[in-house]
């Protein structure tokens, strides 16, 4: 399968490594000296495109791909206000797209534990629940595409919760205290707190490659086809 990389920095390197372990080729490989200039003709030699750029520049990366018919598997986050005119664009289009503000298996378990747990709780309002998720330096979004993922599957089930929040820790809100230190490649934590005890679940990435493996598994499934797609197709 000949891919594109749109975005090749740390992830789109580890995407290369485990994408040519694989069996396949990379035909065009985009980063800042060429995030700009790259053309169709570039990306119609892909049979797929694998996005991660930065929020700054996935809507329009996105955008080319679907005037050029290329599938493409999107894991850049902090786009998702665009969501709704990025997936008309694609249905007018005729093209396809596979989102996931994670490609992590065990994210993508973590998320369903995260949705029956808040099921669970929601029956017991002496328990408070509060997030926390900790990236490295230089990630761009705050918080991550995962953790507003995991807020709004607690927020779904969680009545006495009706908003998230960074700042505000209010009794009617979710709290989400992000962290950016060092080089972790993503920890998140849901916890239950009330007086009497604590429950706490935690999804804990040791690197990138759980990442990596997902996105070019999301490549091969979306390989000619047609729609838009996420983690819950391919699981």
């Amino acid at each position: 399968m000949n891919i594109a990389l749109l975005g090749y920095g740390k992830m789109g390197k580890e995407i290369e490594a485990i994408a040519l372990q694989r069996g396949h080729t990379i035909v065009l490989k985009v980063d800042e000296s060429n995030s700009i200039t790259f053309t169709n003709e570039d990306l119609i030699k892909a049979d797929v495109a694998i996005e991660f750029s930065t929020p700054q520049t996935v809507s329009a990366n996105i955008k080319k791909c679907f005037n050029a018919q290329v599938p493409v598997a999107v894991g850049t986050t902090g786009w998702y206000d665009e969501f709704e005119m990025i997936q008309e664009l694609c249905l007018q289009k005729n093209g396809a797209l596979f989102h996931a503000t994670n490609f992590s298996l065990g994210v993508n378990l973590f998320f369903k534990v995260n949705t029956y747990l808040a099921e669970l709780m929601n029956k017991y309002d002496s328990y408070n629940v509060e997030m926390e998720e900790i990236h490295h330096i230089h990630k761009l979004d705050k918080p991550s595409g995962t953790a507003i993922s995991l807020a709004n599957q607690i927020l779904e089930k969680i009545e006495r919760k009706k908003q998230w929040s960074i700042t505000d820790n209010s009794s009617e809100t979710l709290f989400i205290k992000d962290v950016r230190e060092g080089e972790i490649p993503g920890t998140h934590i849901i916890k239950y707190t009330s007086a009497i005890d604590e429950i706490e679940i935690m999804h804990k990435a040791h690197n990138r490659k759980g990442f990596a493996l997902g996105a070019v598994i999301a490549a091969e499934y979306i390989k000619g086809k047609k729609g838009i797609f996420t983690m819950n197709d391919l699981i």
